[in-house]
């Protein structure tokens, strides 16, 4: 109870013989992953340095241009969904 079986060592068996494979697809693959790993984390410093951007001198960030709207402000009736009586 206190071993491993026979199962247990071919399975870390193979996970070593993948990780520390030789020149094989695996270990260019895990090459690969290290380096886009590499890539997403200088990318993400590069987006925090670009959430600070220089503001304006007095620290306001100026309002967007007005633009004309189209709401109607005339009040229109309502009518109840009972029966009409005349």
């Amino acid at each position: 109870m206190g071993s491993f079986s026979i199962w247990h060592w071919l399975i870390v068996l193979a996970v070593v013989l993948i990780v520390f494979g030789g020149s094989g697809k695996i270990s260019t693959l895990m090459g690969d992953f290290a380096k886009g790993i590499k890539s997403f984390k200088k990318n993400l410093d590069d987006d925090e340095s670009m959430e600070h951007p220089a503001s304006t001198p007095d620290g306001r960030i100026s309002p967007p241009p007005a633009s004309p709207t189209n709401f109607s402000t005339e009040q229109r009736p309502t009518t109840s969904g009972g029966p009409n009586t005349h």
